[in-house]
């Protein structure tokens, strides 16, 4: 049962948009997952969708599942590619993921006009411009 498991707080990974250069010199953006663990993390599930309002009429995404077999430490991984149009939703990402036999599990919501210019950061793990979010 669900109140049975243990849930310890989720530390070293974190989900961070970043955007690079395509070859027409325009902007494409990606979600990635890192580890920035000293050990691997497994059987990891990354679960997306967004969600919020627009001139004030709801509006949602579609929910995505993405699935990694295993994260090395250091290592990151492109979960999707985010088009601009959804930056004014909710864009959240419902990770879990084991280390060892104990499961770990958070949601990382990137709140609405967030992913903006201003708030870019480097992100040295991947060598990109991104909003980090841990």
């Amino acid at each position: 049962m669900k109140k049975d498991i243990q849930f310890l707080p989720v530390e070293g990974v974190q989900v961070v948009i970043a955007r690079k250069l395509n070859a027409m010199n325009e902007y494409d953006w990606q979600v990635f997952l890192i580890n920035q663990n000293d050990v691997p993390i497994k059987t990891v599930f990354v679960t997306s969708k967004g969600y919020g309002l627009k001139d004030e009429e709801e509006q949602k995404t579609s929910t995505l599942r993405h699935f990694f077999t295993e994260l090395q430490p250091g290592e990151h991984q492109v979960i999707e590619t985010i088009m601009p149009d959804v930056f004014h939703l909710n864009n959240e990402y419902w990770v879990s993921y084991f280390i060892g036999e104990q499961v770990f599990d958070k949601k990382f919501i990137f709140v609405p006009d967030s992913i903006v210019e201003e708030n870019l950061i480097p992100v040295p793990a991947l060598g990109l411009e991104g909003i980090l979010h841990e």
